[in-house]
């Protein structure tokens, strides 16, 4: 029997112990015990180990050990590793059944083991993040759209005392600087004031800076004549300066920006204090902080350059010359000489969308830029070289709003702040590649459907990468390569027989619906058009011995599909008064029917021969019906639905009631937005599976109304869920794909 390390013991004893190569101390040990050696991994097996327990972290750490089991072993599949997910699926866990499903394997696009910490509390987005030292302590500071500012410990990633709360409005600006030797944050509000907080005690340093007459988009700090001072700039076109021993303006507003001014930097030129801005204006602007003027020749004028609005910058110093750091919505980062106005080599490339934040490090004696994108990614750049450093940083679900630098443990991390309400915690440092992740979508999986094809069963899979890909059930791989020609992200996926082949429908936000052979992985035909706005749903199915596809759309249409001719059915479904986000089929008294849910909250169903409308629309949803799929209950066709109110109604088709007892009442447990639902049958029970934003899957007997087995936890929002034949079910969270087997 190993020695279990005792808390409190040094970091590298349960590495010499062995035990972070023991899938049940993993599962079963008090998750700070475990989070407190992870450094000390060595070897492969190890530093997979801690990668694999750090990814999820944030969610297993408070968790029970049944949750952390499912995670882990979720997480374990991630990297590639599907002989420790299957153990760790099998570890005893006291007064916890055993696991109902096992990780048959999982793509790993959102992993990477340069990951310390996630860091979750906000309930809004996260729009700014700064970093300071507080009693030796190297801790980050954030701010949100919920209005607080939090400060969190760094090296064990945890919260340093309660929120800070006090603005009215939400936090879009922070900074950090010491005032009469005490740390303290300053922080920028939709409510266009500016707050200084003393980081000790968590309290507010005088009365609100009030001057700005709208938000205060970005805050710097800097030292001038001695004096402690912060720079705000605001969608006011005006930058401000504020002493921040007295908390009064110094001298008046800076302007000549154009248009709303998003981000400020503070530098030294020439031994001047200056300020950097960058604008909705497209343009760099420096000024003085002496004088409060913009600097005289060469850079007298703006800094030009960027083709959309600059929303970020940041400074360093490169070969002993003081450069700003800028980011665009234009999607590039650029690098500009202080002392030259010049642009410095080309711009940096790599981000797929807008720019967002900025910051800059020295990492191994050389100074680099980190940089956040609506793309959802996080990048590292060598500033002497231009080139990128390793892979993108992922793992955020959305844009990237706030980075900053710090030094933890004398190793250089970046802190990251997000729309998708959580802060990362990464390593600067690139180390060997851990694990074999499966290479997967590199956005959202939206839609997810299962077909056969040659014997062998597969998951179709549509994107807001815009892509459609194939993945073989049984090996995880992906078969052949993505699917393009939709221009924007691919929203819905049905599979259907069509002339004898084996055909997917897909739908997208480009308007358009496709149609593509799943054995050659070839479209077929020309897009079906007629949509006017994006493709939210589709469903395909045989009438008359044609094979249709039924799709929703934006524009409040359903439209019926002759998928031999590529022509339209008939004149478009009309009658709900939003968009139409869900579509299925089913056969109600020898009529086959669609039906569609809405961002009206209604559901509809309709006859597919007539394209007339069956009965009065459903309602009881208080939200937009997101999901909609249909089964057979005691010989009564019924259809399960799912909206953002979290609820999961199932109807009966024949009648347009919700099922009478144990029925009546809707499927309640999910606690955020249903976005997926599909329908099984287990052991010869009808079941429903959902999957929602709260990040779980539930599973329903439909004839109990009760929950057939324990929810499934997954690390982000699931917006996709389907089952195969042998009982498989796919799950799209992120951008990840995972496939689940019941034991």
């Amino acid at each position: 029997m190993l020695d279990d390390p005792q808390s409190g013991g040094p970091r590298e004893s349960a590495v010499a112990g062995g035990w972070l190569a023991d899938p049940g101390w993993l599962v079963n040990t008090d998750p700070e015990r475990v989070l407190a050696v992870l450094g000390g991994a060595v070897g492969r097996e190890e530093m997979l180990a801690a990668a694999v327990y750090r990814a999820s972290a944030h969610l297993h750490r408070d968790a029970e050990a049944g949750v952390r089991r499912q995670l882990l072993a979720l997480d374990a599949a991630r990297y590639g590793d599907r002989g420790l997910a299957a153990l760790i699926t099998v570890v005893p866990v006291e007064n916890d059944p055993a696991a109902r499903w096992g990780v048959d394997w999982a793509t790993g696009s959102m992993v990477t083991p340069q990951l310390w910490h996630t860091l979750n509390g906000h309930t809004n987005g996260v729009r700014a993040v700064a970093t300071a030292v507080v009693d030796s302590r190297t801790v980050a500071v954030i701010g949100s759209d919920d209005g607080t500012v939090r400060v969190w410990d760094l090296v064990i990633g945890q919260p340093v005392g309660e929120p800070l709360t006090g603005h009215t409005s939400g936090v879009l600006a922070v900074a950090t600087a010491v005032v009469d030797g005490r740390p303290v944050a300053v922080t920028g509000s939709w409510d266009e004031t500016v707050r200084v907080w003393n980081l000790v005690t968590g309290q507010g340093i005088g009365e609100p800076l009030t001057g700005h007459t709208d938000g205060v988009l970005a805050v710097a700090t800097a030292v001038v004549d001695g004096r402690p001072v912060a720079v705000t700039s605001s969608w006011d076109e005006t930058v401000r300066v504020w002493d921040l021993a007295t908390g009064r303006p110094v001298g008046k507003p800076l302007s000549g920006h154009t248009e709303a001014v998003c981000a400020v930097a503070t530098a030294v030129l020439d031994g001047r204090p200056v300020a950097v801005t960058g604008s909705w204006d497209e343009t760099v602007r420096v000024w003085d902080l002496v004088t409060g003027e913009t600097l005289g020749e060469p850079l007298g004028e703006p800094l030009a350059g960027h083709t959309d609005g600059v929303l970020a910058v940041a400074t360093a110093v490169m070969d002993g010359r003081p450069v700003a750091v800028t980011g665009s919505l234009d999607a590039t980062v650029r690098a500009w000489d202080l002392a030259t106005g010049q642009g410095i080599g080309e711009p940096l490339t790599g981000h797929t969308d807008g720019v967002l934040a900025v910051a800059t490090a020295v990492v191994d004696g050389r100074p680099v830029a980190v940089t956040g994108s609506l793309d959802a990614t996080v990048r590292a750049w060598d500033l002497a070289t231009g080139q990128q450093i390793g892979e993108p940083l992922t793992g955020h679900t959305t844009r990237v709003c706030a980075v900053a630098t710090a030094a933890v443990d004398s190793c250089p991390v970046a802190v990251t702040s997000s729309w998708d309400e959580t802060v990362r915690v990464w390593d600067l440092v690139p180390g060997r590649p851990i694990g074999e992740p499966l290479a997967g979508h590199i956005s959202g999986v939206l839609a997810v459907a299962t077909a056969v094809v040659d014997g062998c069963p597969v998951a179709v899979t549509g994107s807001d990468d815009g892509t459609v890909r194939v993945w073989d059930l049984v090996t995880g791989q992906p078969v052949g390569e993505p699917l393009t020609g939709h221009t924007d992200g691919v929203l819905a996926v049905a599979t259907v027989v069509v002339d004898g082949r084996l055909v997917a429908v897909t739908g997208g936000a480009d308007h358009m619906v496709r149609v593509w052979d799943l054995t050659t992985g070839q479209p077929i035909g020309e897009p079906l058009t007629g949509h006017t706005s994006r493709v939210l749903a589709v469903a395909a199915t045989m009438v008359d011995g044609r094979s249709i596809a039924v799709t929703g759309s934006w524009d409040c249409m359903v439209r019926v599909w002759d998928l031999v001719t590529g022509q339209q059915i008939g004149e478009p479904l009309t009658g709900h008064t939003n968009g139409v986000r869900a579509v299925a089929t089913a056969v109600v008294d020898s009529r086959t029917v669609a039906v569609t849910g809405s961002d009206d909250g209604t559901v509809r169903v309709w006859d597919l021969v007539t394209g007339q409308p069956v009965g009065e629309p459903l309602t009881g949803h208080t939200r937009e019906v997101c999901a909609v799929a249909t089964a057979v209950v005691g010989g009564r066709p019924v259809v399960v639905t799912g909206s953002g109110d979290g609820i999961v109604w199932v109807w009966d088709l024949a009648t347009g009631e919700p099922l009478g007892e144990p029925l009546g009442e809707p499927l309640a447990g999910h606690t955020d937005g249903v976005r997926a639902v599909a329908t099984t049958v287990v052991d010869g029970r009808p079941v429903a599976v959902t999957g929602s934003l709260d990040a779980t899957v539930r599973a329903w007997d439909l004839a109990t109304g009760q929950q057939a087995a324990p929810t499934l936890s997954f690390p982000v929002p699931v917006h996709a869920v389907a089952t195969a034949p042998g009982g498989e079910l796919l799950v799209g969270f992120g951008w990840e794909l995972a496939c689940l087997s019941p034991r």
